[in-house]
Protein backbone atom coordinates (compact mmCIF):
# COMPACT_ATOMS: atom_id res chain seq x y z
CA UNK A 1 0.00 0.00 0.00
CA UNK A 2 1.22 3.23 -1.10
CA UNK A 3 2.27 6.21 1.66
CA UNK A 4 1.66 9.09 -0.52
CA UNK A 5 -1.52 11.00 0.64
CA UNK A 6 -4.65 10.32 -1.69
CA UNK A 7 -6.19 13.45 -3.75
CA UNK A 8 -8.54 14.16 -1.09
CA UNK A 9 -6.08 14.48 1.90
CA UNK A 10 -3.61 17.38 2.09
CA UNK A 11 -0.78 17.72 4.89
CA UNK A 12 0.27 21.17 5.69
CA UNK A 13 3.54 22.26 7.43
CA UNK A 14 3.17 25.72 9.65
CA UNK A 15 6.96 26.55 9.90
CA UNK A 16 8.01 29.96 12.04
CA UNK A 17 10.36 31.54 14.25
CA UNK A 18 7.81 31.90 17.10
CA UNK A 19 5.28 29.62 18.12
CA UNK A 20 3.53 29.17 14.95
CA UNK A 21 -0.37 29.83 15.99
CA UNK A 22 -1.06 32.65 13.34
CA UNK A 23 0.17 30.07 11.18
CA UNK A 24 -2.20 27.49 12.39
CA UNK A 25 -4.93 29.38 13.17
CA UNK A 26 -5.28 30.69 8.97
CA UNK A 27 -4.81 26.92 7.68
CA UNK A 28 -7.51 26.09 9.91
CA UNK A 29 -9.34 28.61 8.67
CA UNK A 30 -8.74 27.66 5.07
CA UNK A 31 -8.84 23.78 5.08
CA UNK A 32 -12.06 24.42 7.17
CA UNK A 33 -13.67 25.38 3.24
CA UNK A 34 -13.07 22.49 2.07
CA UNK A 35 -14.18 20.13 4.57
CA UNK A 36 -14.93 17.49 4.96
CA UNK A 37 -11.38 16.31 4.30
CA UNK A 38 -8.57 14.53 5.52
CA UNK A 39 -6.16 17.24 6.38
CA UNK A 40 -2.63 16.62 8.59
CA UNK A 41 -1.01 20.14 9.98
CA UNK A 42 2.18 20.04 11.51
CA UNK A 43 3.78 22.76 13.05
CA UNK A 44 7.81 23.56 13.25
CA UNK A 45 8.24 26.45 15.73
CA UNK A 46 10.71 28.32 16.93
CA UNK A 47 13.21 28.38 13.62
CA UNK A 48 16.10 29.78 14.26
CA UNK A 49 18.41 28.32 11.98
CA UNK A 50 19.08 28.06 8.03
CA UNK A 51 19.78 23.81 8.56
CA UNK A 52 16.15 23.56 10.23
CA UNK A 53 15.14 25.44 6.98
CA UNK A 54 16.54 23.27 4.79
CA UNK A 55 14.91 20.10 6.68
CA UNK A 56 11.43 21.36 6.61
CA UNK A 57 11.12 22.12 2.61
CA UNK A 58 12.92 18.53 2.30
CA UNK A 59 10.43 16.36 4.10
CA UNK A 60 7.71 18.68 2.64
CA UNK A 61 8.97 17.77 -0.50
CA UNK A 62 8.71 13.87 0.14
CA UNK A 63 5.25 14.27 1.57
CA UNK A 64 4.40 16.64 -1.43
CA UNK A 65 3.42 18.94 1.50
CA UNK A 66 2.23 22.42 1.32
CA UNK A 67 4.08 24.67 3.22
CA UNK A 68 2.39 28.02 5.18
CA UNK A 69 5.18 29.72 6.66
CA UNK A 70 5.36 32.91 9.50
CA UNK A 71 9.27 33.77 9.08
CA UNK A 72 10.18 37.62 10.09
CA UNK A 73 13.61 37.12 10.51
CA UNK A 74 14.83 38.30 6.89
CA UNK A 75 17.24 35.40 6.00
CA UNK A 76 15.07 32.53 7.15
CA UNK A 77 12.45 34.01 4.99
CA UNK A 78 14.67 34.37 1.78
CA UNK A 79 16.46 30.47 2.75
CA UNK A 80 12.21 28.78 2.65
CA UNK A 81 11.52 31.00 -0.22
CA UNK A 82 14.77 29.56 -2.22
CA UNK A 83 14.76 26.13 -1.01
CA UNK A 84 11.25 25.74 -1.81
CA UNK A 85 11.69 26.96 -5.51
CA UNK A 86 14.68 24.72 -5.98
CA UNK A 87 12.65 21.63 -5.18
CA UNK A 88 9.30 22.54 -6.39
CA UNK A 89 7.65 22.93 -3.31
CA UNK A 90 4.31 24.88 -2.77
CA UNK A 91 5.39 27.21 0.51
CA UNK A 92 3.06 30.76 1.03
CA UNK A 93 4.65 33.84 2.65
CA UNK A 94 1.81 34.79 5.30
CA UNK A 95 3.96 37.71 6.73
CA UNK A 96 6.10 39.03 4.11
CA UNK A 97 4.46 40.97 2.19
CA UNK A 98 2.37 42.46 4.64
CA UNK A 99 5.57 43.48 6.59
CA UNK A 100 6.75 44.82 3.57
CA UNK A 101 3.69 46.68 2.85
CA UNK A 102 3.87 48.17 5.84
CA UNK A 103 7.34 48.86 6.26
CA UNK A 104 6.94 51.41 2.88
CA UNK A 105 3.75 52.93 4.29
CA UNK A 106 5.44 53.81 7.80
CA UNK A 107 8.45 54.45 6.23
CA UNK A 108 11.10 52.41 8.34
CA UNK A 109 11.69 49.08 8.94
CA UNK A 110 9.91 46.60 10.88
CA UNK A 111 12.24 45.18 14.30
CA UNK A 112 12.17 41.55 12.81
CA UNK A 113 12.04 40.05 16.38
CA UNK A 114 9.86 37.06 16.45
CA UNK A 115 7.05 36.23 19.10
CA UNK A 116 6.13 40.24 19.69
CA UNK A 117 2.42 39.47 19.39
CA UNK A 118 3.01 37.15 22.53
CA UNK A 119 3.94 39.95 24.82
CA UNK A 120 3.37 38.38 28.48
CA UNK A 121 0.78 40.74 29.75
CA UNK A 122 -2.28 39.98 31.32
CA UNK A 123 -4.21 39.28 28.43
CA UNK A 124 -1.71 36.55 27.21
CA UNK A 125 -1.94 34.63 30.42
CA UNK A 126 -5.94 34.96 30.28
CA UNK A 127 -5.34 33.08 26.97
CA UNK A 128 -3.02 30.62 28.04
CA UNK A 129 -5.35 29.47 31.44
CA UNK A 130 -8.06 29.90 28.79
CA UNK A 131 -6.70 27.38 26.34
CA UNK A 132 -5.24 25.00 29.35
CA UNK A 133 -9.09 24.83 31.31
CA UNK A 134 -10.14 23.84 27.68
CA UNK A 135 -7.91 20.50 27.65
CA UNK A 136 -8.54 19.78 30.99
CA UNK A 137 -11.99 19.74 30.81
CA UNK A 138 -12.34 18.75 26.96
CA UNK A 139 -15.34 15.82 26.86
CA UNK A 140 -16.48 15.82 30.26
CA UNK A 141 -13.30 14.24 31.36
CA UNK A 142 -13.79 16.44 34.60
CA UNK A 143 -17.25 17.34 35.26
CA UNK A 144 -16.52 19.73 37.80
CA UNK A 145 -15.56 22.14 34.80
CA UNK A 146 -19.31 22.61 34.03
CA UNK A 147 -19.69 24.86 37.03
CA UNK A 148 -16.38 26.52 36.15
CA UNK A 149 -16.60 27.43 32.62
CA UNK A 150 -17.91 30.79 30.73
CA UNK A 151 -19.22 28.58 28.12
CA UNK A 152 -20.62 24.88 28.18
CA UNK A 153 -20.80 22.97 24.33
CA UNK A 154 -22.87 19.92 24.61
CA UNK A 155 -23.70 17.57 21.69
CA UNK A 156 -23.34 14.82 20.06
CA UNK A 157 -19.90 13.23 18.63
CA UNK A 158 -18.00 15.27 15.81
CA UNK A 159 -20.44 18.56 16.37
CA UNK A 160 -16.81 20.36 16.75
CA UNK A 161 -17.41 20.72 20.33
CA UNK A 162 -13.39 20.35 20.87
CA UNK A 163 -12.27 22.92 17.90
CA UNK A 164 -14.98 25.34 18.79
CA UNK A 165 -13.33 24.84 22.58
CA UNK A 166 -10.33 25.73 21.53
CA UNK A 167 -11.10 28.45 19.09
CA UNK A 168 -12.88 30.23 22.04
CA UNK A 169 -10.41 29.80 24.65
CA UNK A 170 -8.23 31.65 22.25
CA UNK A 171 -10.56 34.73 22.40
CA UNK A 172 -10.25 33.88 26.35
CA UNK A 173 -13.60 32.24 27.03
CA UNK A 174 -13.27 28.95 29.27
CA UNK A 175 -14.98 26.51 27.69
CA UNK A 176 -16.31 22.93 28.95
CA UNK A 177 -17.72 20.59 26.97
CA UNK A 178 -19.63 17.54 27.33
CA UNK A 179 -20.93 15.10 24.46
CA UNK A 180 -24.43 13.63 25.12
CA UNK A 181 -24.34 9.65 24.30
CA UNK A 182 -28.08 8.01 25.09
CA UNK A 183 -26.10 5.40 27.07
CA UNK A 184 -24.42 7.96 29.46
CA UNK A 185 -26.56 10.11 31.63
CA UNK A 186 -25.68 13.42 31.40
CA UNK A 187 -23.55 15.65 34.44
CA UNK A 188 -26.01 16.78 36.72
CA UNK A 189 -23.95 19.92 36.91
CA UNK A 190 -25.34 20.60 33.41
CA UNK A 191 -29.00 21.29 35.32
CA UNK A 192 -27.62 23.30 38.10
CA UNK A 193 -26.02 26.03 35.75
CA UNK A 194 -27.48 28.66 34.48
CA UNK A 195 -28.74 27.89 30.60
CA UNK A 196 -27.36 30.84 29.53
CA UNK A 197 -23.56 29.44 29.62
CA UNK A 198 -25.07 26.26 27.87
CA UNK A 199 -25.10 26.20 23.79
CA UNK A 200 -26.58 23.00 22.50
CA UNK A 201 -25.02 22.09 19.08
CA UNK A 202 -26.93 20.01 16.58
CA UNK A 203 -26.19 18.89 12.73
CA UNK A 204 -28.27 17.18 9.86
CA UNK A 205 -28.12 13.80 10.01
CA UNK A 206 -27.00 13.35 6.51
CA UNK A 207 -23.98 15.90 7.06
CA UNK A 208 -23.36 14.03 10.12
CA UNK A 209 -23.19 10.64 8.29
CA UNK A 210 -21.02 12.02 6.13
CA UNK A 211 -18.70 13.45 8.82
CA UNK A 212 -18.23 9.99 10.91
CA UNK A 213 -17.73 7.92 7.99
CA UNK A 214 -14.70 10.40 6.49
CA UNK A 215 -13.29 10.04 10.53
CA UNK A 216 -13.68 6.34 10.98
CA UNK A 217 -11.55 5.99 7.19
CA UNK A 218 -9.24 8.28 9.05
CA UNK A 219 -8.98 6.05 11.64
CA UNK A 220 -7.99 3.06 8.96
CA UNK A 221 -11.89 1.64 10.14
CA UNK A 222 -14.46 0.04 7.86
CA UNK A 223 -16.83 3.31 7.60
CA UNK A 224 -20.35 0.17 7.98
CA UNK A 225 -19.78 0.64 11.51
CA UNK A 226 -22.50 1.31 13.79
CA UNK A 227 -21.46 4.84 14.80
CA UNK A 228 -22.00 5.84 11.41
CA UNK A 229 -25.32 4.59 10.59
CA UNK A 230 -28.10 6.89 9.98
CA UNK A 231 -30.62 5.06 12.29
CA UNK A 232 -27.75 5.30 15.38
CA UNK A 233 -27.08 9.15 14.67
CA UNK A 234 -31.21 10.02 14.58
CA UNK A 235 -31.70 8.15 17.86
CA UNK A 236 -28.08 10.19 19.34
CA UNK A 237 -29.59 13.48 17.79
CA UNK A 238 -33.32 12.89 19.07
CA UNK A 239 -31.26 12.23 22.70
CA UNK A 240 -29.71 15.04 22.26
CA UNK A 241 -32.31 17.20 21.46
CA UNK A 242 -34.67 16.09 24.03
CA UNK A 243 -31.62 17.23 26.87
CA UNK A 244 -31.05 20.29 25.22
CA UNK A 245 -34.74 21.17 25.64
CA UNK A 246 -34.39 19.96 29.20
CA UNK A 247 -32.04 22.55 30.28
CA UNK A 248 -33.52 25.32 28.13
CA UNK A 249 -30.71 26.43 26.25
CA UNK A 250 -29.43 28.47 22.69
CA UNK A 251 -29.33 25.53 19.90
CA UNK A 252 -27.17 26.20 16.98
CA UNK A 253 -27.11 24.02 13.97
CA UNK A 254 -23.64 23.81 13.07
CA UNK A 255 -24.06 22.07 9.83
CA UNK A 256 -22.14 23.39 6.81
CA UNK A 257 -20.75 26.21 9.13
CA UNK A 258 -17.41 27.16 9.92
CA UNK A 259 -15.77 26.67 13.69
CA UNK A 260 -15.61 30.59 13.03
CA UNK A 261 -18.73 31.32 12.27
CA UNK A 262 -20.59 29.03 14.87
CA UNK A 263 -17.97 30.66 17.43
CA UNK A 264 -18.90 34.36 16.21
CA UNK A 265 -22.86 33.19 17.11
CA UNK A 266 -21.81 31.61 20.23
CA UNK A 267 -19.35 35.10 21.64
CA UNK A 268 -22.60 37.40 20.18
CA UNK A 269 -25.14 35.33 22.25
CA UNK A 270 -22.83 35.41 25.48
CA UNK A 271 -22.45 39.20 25.37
Amino acid sequence: MSNEPSSRDVIIYVASDSAGDTGEMVVRAAIAQFHPVYSEIRRYSFIQDESTVKRVVQQAKSEQAIILYTLVIPHLRSSILRLSEELGVVAVDLLGPLIGSLEQRIGRMSRHEPGLNHVLDADYFRKVEAVEFAVKYDDAKDTSGVCKADIVLVGVSRTSKTPLSMYLAHRKFKVANVPLVPEIKPPDELFSISNTKVIGLTIDTHYLNVIRKERLKALGLPDNASYAMPERIERELAYAKSIMKRIGCLVIDVSHRAVEETASLIMEHIK
